[in-house]
């Protein structure tokens, strides 16, 4: 098994942009970022099983725990092991007579599985290296600079704030000069 580092899941979170949803991945004791675009019905899959919401009837991630465990095999771990053409590529590991098998799969049905196995979510480090993000410092914990705050430049927040005033009385003026279309 080549370097793999270990990430739990930090949220999954929609983009307003795609009906697409994304994975963040945090790499466990580090503040290293991995964040995984999948489809929504594999990012519902995936949060149905963080909520621990009890289904009325198996839901297909469910399913194919349950084959695993049917056929006695041993969920190991999943894996994302590669990135190319900006497209993961995963495993889910397995032990079946003995014998450690890998399944090649999305990550995100992977993920989804491994949320409900409980088993760990590893993550090759050459992919962390090309992908991750790192968190960016808290800004609302900084003081933020004299320029923003105006501290030091001698105006109170209400002096700053007449100039959007202005702006808006302005805009009400404007759009009472023009009349309305007649029909």
């Amino acid at each position: 098994m080549p370097d793999m580092v270990e990430v739990v899941i930090d949220s999954v979170r929609v983009s307003l942009m795609s009906p697409q949803r994304i994975v963040i991945l945090r790499q466990k004791d580090s503040e290293r970022y991995l964040p995984v675009w999948v489809g929504p019905y594999e990012a519902e899959a995936i949060t149905v099983a963080l909520q621990e919401v009890e289904m009325a009837r198996p839901m297909t991630h469910d399913l194919l725990k349950n084959v695993f465990t049917t056929f006695d095999a041993l969920l190991l771990r999943v894996e994302i092991v590669t990135l190319r053409d900006d497209i993961f590529y995963g495993n889910i590991v397995a032990e079946v007579e003995g014998k450690v098998v890998n399944i090649d799969s999305r990550p995100s049905d992977a993920i989804a599985l491994a949320v409900r196995a409980h088993v760990p979510i590893l993550v090759s480090e050459a992919v962390m290296v090309m992908a991750s993000i790192l968190r960016e410092r808290d800004l609302q914990t900084e003081e933020p600079p004299a320029s923003i705050t105006g501290e030091g430049i001698g105006e109170t927040p209400e002096e700053r704030l007449e100039v959007f005033e202005d702006f808006l009385k302005k805009l009400d003026k404007d759009k009472g000069d023009k009349a309305a279309p007649q029909n």
